[in-house]
């Protein structure tokens, strides 16, 4: 009787060992590797957008009236800024204006941020 439980000792030992090695070289594989998940072949994953590709992610829409001449109706000068200051994308978006040959500035339309 007691070398049937000295063996069954021996043997729980051995297994209790192997299964505690395996999970220390599971917790350091953890440790130093990203986790792999299995993909299909080709597939790429991304996640979902929530504006189409290509736009800028943060910024604002200025609208600026603009003007070519003095005596002239006003039309709407759109800019897309990447800043996030409501204030430094005005600035920007006259920059733009008179750099596309609007000399005259007349007043904010509208800003909405992006």
């Amino acid at each position: 009787m007691e070398t049937e439980l000295s063996e069954f000792e021996r043997q729980m030992r051995r297994d209790i060992n192997t299964f505690m090695d395996n999970a220390q070289e599971t917790r350091r594989k953890a440790a130093t590797q990203p986790p792999e998940w299995p993909r299909e072949a080709g597939e790429e994953v991304k996640a979902p957008r929530s504006k189409p590709e290509g736009a800028p992610k943060t910024g604002h829409l200025v609208k600026l009236a603009v003007r070519t001449k003095q005596l002239e109706m006003d039309s709407v000068f759109e800019h897309v800024s990447s800043s996030i200051s409501k204030v430094e994308a005005q600035l920007e978006a006259e920059k733009a204006a008179r750099k596309a040959g609007y000399p005259i500035i007349g007043h904010v339309i509208e800003t909405t941020r992006l």
